[in-house]
Formats: structure tokens, sequence, C-alpha cells
């Protein structure tokens, strides 16, 4: 069996990660329809720069937090793990602050590369939250690698509700000011999601620190082990800085998207004007989309790497391959329907959340259903990339991303520069990005960790159920669309196939009953389950 706080964990991340997305349709859908094309390239102009810095910052050193962290738990030595914590997190404010002053005191010239010059004041809003939300990664990370994934969960919502409320509410007074403007106050709005989260991690950690002290005191009598600081730093670094620059490879190559998208579209006959509409359809419009499954996703990356380290480094391989093949299970169980909903109904999805701007809602459809096909394979990744960084193989992801990315290139800017294919040419060499890292990182895991997986468990089930989940929505929403209109259509579409796929779950045996017992509330679940499925 599945270790139980690992699956656990992965639960309370996902919910949590759901709620955060629902919260960020309530601020994506009205702030594309507030601002539009023009003010969305300046907010996503501003936001992969601020991405960067933040992967930067923040991405190779929490997982190193959470392993290490995790290694020191499994044998007993709680004074050294929380050691690692104190000094991770001076490491992390004094980044924070570096990141901050590089993106706020450079915004003009950062911009001027990217040829978008108003989205300064963008770029300069959301400079601010990075002298937070590092800081906050080091709390994070703390109680990640102690397999706990409540505080982690709790600040992310309270993070992501202050950010859409201060977004929205500066977005909307500010657009008398003009576009520009608006889109930086939408930018603050990660600023003030920053002081919300760290506020409620930082209150959970003073409120829980009584008893980790005890577990603290009676570790450090028990343990002769003393670690110097440096000592502790360069262990931090070795394993972060592969995992950051791993992280860094996608922003980086968003960033280039920024520059190279606009101006290839130009040399092909696209306006100014015009590029500018297209990129904020493909980044702004439809980007955000694959974003949604990831927090599934990513939920299995953050829960599985302690819970493998703890695993290797005790040397238990039998509970780590077992770890390793749900967690490969839960990411195609989830990255399937996700993907192939959305490519079935990727254009009444779009104007059902653009209305006001149906235009630039039905040029971004085709950009959203190609992306969407990336998201089983971007699943695959982010899980097994937990897995490698987990037995301290973060090297090998990073290679293989930066292969995928080096043809991303090369098929992004051959592609955009046709006409015809404009901006879709981005993704496609996204999705080709994703497909190879995918495929080199599954190689490695077998590899390293002598995993094996049952293929009709792992893939036939899941695609087969998410095929027919995919003929239950379009058939559901061509049959309403006859007497109602798009948004009730839609609406019923996606939840008579997110029943379909949850019965199909269960009718093929892709879940068990052991399996759903596993998770919070599982005997409940299973009482659920068990009236609907015998």
């Amino acid at each position: 069996m599945a270790n139980k706080s690992f699956v656990r964990g992965a639960a309370i991340l996902a919910v949590a990660g759901i709620i955060i997305k629902v919260l960020g349709a309530f601020f994506r859908i009205p702030l594309g329809n507030m601002i539009g094309d023009e003010g969305m390239a300046y907010y996503q102009a501003a936001y992969p720069i601020y991405v960067l810095f933040l992967t930067l910052a923040t991405s190779g050193i929490p997982i190193a937090i959470s392993r290490m962290v995790s290694e020191r738990i499994a044998v007993g030595n709680n004074y050294e793990a929380h050691r690692v914590f104190k000094i991770s997190f001076l490491l992390l404010f004094s980044i924070g602050a570096v990141s901050f002053a590089i993106c706020f005191f450079g915004a003009g010239m950062i911009v001027n590369i990217i040829g978008i010059p108003d989205a300064k004041y963008a770029m300069r809003a959301v400079a601010c939250a990075l002298l937070l939300v590092p800081t906050m990664a080091a709390f994070r990370g703390y109680f990640q690698g102690q397999q706990d994934m409540n505080p982690t969960a709790i600040s992310q919502v309270v993070e992501q509700f202050f950010r859409v409320g201060v977004g929205l509410s500066l977005a909307y007074f500010l657009m008398r000011m003009g576009t520009e403007y608006a889109a930086a106050g939408a930018s603050f709005g990660a600023a003030a999601g920053a002081i919300g989260g760290l506020s409620a991690v930082g209150l959970i950690y003073l409120r829980r620190r009584k008893p980790l002290k005890a577990e603290i005191e009676a570790s450090k009598l028990r343990s002769l082990e003393r670690e110097k600081a440096g000592t502790i730093l360069w262990k931090i670094f070795v394993i972060a800085v592969p995992i950051t620059i791993g992280a860094a490879i996608m922003p980086i190559m968003n960033f280039i998207d920024a520059g190279m998208v606009v101006n290839r579209l130009q040399a092909t006959g696209w306006s100014y004007a015009d590029a500018k509409s297209l990129y904020g359809q493909l980044t702004g419009f439809a980007g955000p989309f694959i974003n949604f499954p990831q927090v599934l996703t990513q939920a299995v990356a953050m829960s599985i790497v302690p819970a493998i380290a703890a695993s290797f480094k005790l040397g238990d391989m039998d509970a780590l391959r077992k770890d390793v093949q749900v967690g490969l299970r839960i990411a195609i169980i989830v990255g399937i329907p996700c993907a192939l909903g959305l490519m079935s109904l990727s254009e009444p999805i779009m104007l059902l959340l653009y209305p006001l701007q149906r235009e630039s809602a039905i040029g971004a459809a085709p950009c959203l259903f190609i992306m969407a096909f990336g998201v089983i394979f971007l699943s695959t990744i982010q899980t097994l990339t937990g897995v490698l960084q987990g037995i301290g193989k973060q090297m090998i992801p990073v290679r293989n991303l930066a292969i995928g990315a080096c043809a991303k290139i090369a098929v992004t800017y051959w592609l955009t520069g046709i006409h015809g294919i404009n901006a879709k040419g981005a993704a496609i060499g996204t999705v080709t990005a994703y497909v190879i890292a995918a495929v080199l990182d599954l190689l490695a895991v077998q590899k390293y960790t002598g995993a094996r997986f049952n293929i009709r468990l792992t893939y036939l089930k899941p695609l087969v159920g998410g095929i027919i989940m995919s003929a239950v929505a379009i058939c559901v929403y061509r049959l309403c669309f006859m007497f109602a209109g798009n948004t009730v259509s839609t609406f019923i579409a996606v939840m008579a196939a997110a029943i379909a796929y949850c019965v199909l779950l269960f009718v093929t045996k892709t879940i068990t009953r052991d399996e759903v017992l596993l998770l919070p509330k599982g005997k409940k679940l299973v009482k659920l389950v068990d009236k609907f499925v015998k």
C-alpha cells in the first residue's frame, strides 16, 4: 500500500489547489473582460518576468528544505531539521530582497527588451511580492518536510483570496486612468496575497511552536551530529540549484515567447496591434487554463518528495516504488480527463468565460485545444520530477526539460513565422517540449528506482475513460445547445462529463476501494461510492 501521508497530503493540497483556481477564475475572467487584449498584454508582459524571478528565488530551496527536513526527521534528528529551516529562511529573505530590487528598479529596461514599454507599471507593482513570497516558501518547505501539508494549503488559499480581492479592486478603480494602470493594479494583487499568505503560515508556526520546540529539544539531547551552517547551506545549494535551473527553463521560454511571438508575427504581416492581441489570446486567455490541472498534479509532486526522500534515506525501496507507481497513476488519472475535456469544449469554454470578448475568445480556442493536449505530459513531468528530486537525481529532469525547451524554441520560431499558424505555433512548441521531457523522465525513473508500471492500469484504463467522457461532453453540449445558450450547455456538459469519468474510474476499477480509503474521510467516501457503484 502506498505511503498514507503521501496520498493524504496530495489530496489536501489538491483541494486547496482547486479552491485557488476557482478564486483565480474569479480573478482572470473579470480581469480579461475588464481590460481586454491590450490590458492583458501589459499584465502578461510583466507576469512571466515576476514568475521567472520568483522561480529563481523559491522553486529549488523549498524543495531542498522539504527533502533535508524529511531525511533528518526520518532518523529522529528534529533539531538539525529545524536548523535547516532557520538557515534557509535567512537565505530566502536575502534572495527575495535582491529580486525585488532588480524587478522594481529595472522595470523600464526589462519591458523595453520585451517591446511593450507601457508594462513597466505592472512590472513595478508585481515586484513588491518578491519581498515576501520567498520567506513564506521557507515555512511551507519546513512543514512539507514533516509531511504536513495543511499549513501550505491554508496559506495558499489565504494568499489567493487576498490576491483576487485586492487585484480586481485596484484594476477596477485604476481603469479610468488607462489599461496600463489597471494592469498594474491587478499585478499588485500578488503583493497583497503575499502579505495574507505569510501572515497565515506564520501564525500556524507560532501556534505550533511549543510542541515543535519540545521535539527539537529532545532531539538535541539525543543527537551528537552537529552540522555547520556553511555545510547546511552547501547542501541546500547542491539540491536547490539544479531544481531552480530546471524550474526556470519554462519561464525563460515564456519570456522568450513574449518577444519572439510578437516580433515573428509582425515579420509575417501582422500589425503591432494584432500581434499584441494574438499574444494576449495565447497567454492571457488560453494559457491560464493549462495551469488548472497543474494544481492537482503539483499537489502530488509536492507531497511525494518528502515521502520518497524518507524511504530512500531508510533504504525502503519497496515502499519507494509503490509511491512512484501510485504517484504516476494519480497524475495520469487527473491529466487525461483535463486534457481531453479542454480539447472537446475549447471554444464553448472560452465563450463561457469571456462573453464580453467574444472575438478574442473564439480566436484563443485553437490555442487552448493545442495546449490542452500537453496537459497529459506536463502532469507526468511534474510527478516524475518530484520522484527524481526525492532520490537525489535533481539534475536529470533539468537536462530533460532543457532538451524539450530547445525543441520548443525551434518549433515556435518556425511555426509562428507561418502566417496561417501564427500564435498557435508557440502552443505547438510548448506541447513538443512537454512530450520530449515526459518520455525522458519516465525512462530515468525506471532506471534509477526500478519501478515498473502496469500499462493497462496506468494508461489504458484512464484513456478509455477519458475518451468516453469526451464523447459524453460533446453529445450533451450539442443536445443542450438546441434548447439553451452556450453558458447553460457548457455547464451541463462539463458536469455530465465529470460524473461520467468518476463513475468510469470505479466501473473499470482504475481506482480501487482500498485506494479510496487512503484519502481524507476515506471511509465516508467508500460508503458513498458503494451506493452508486456496485
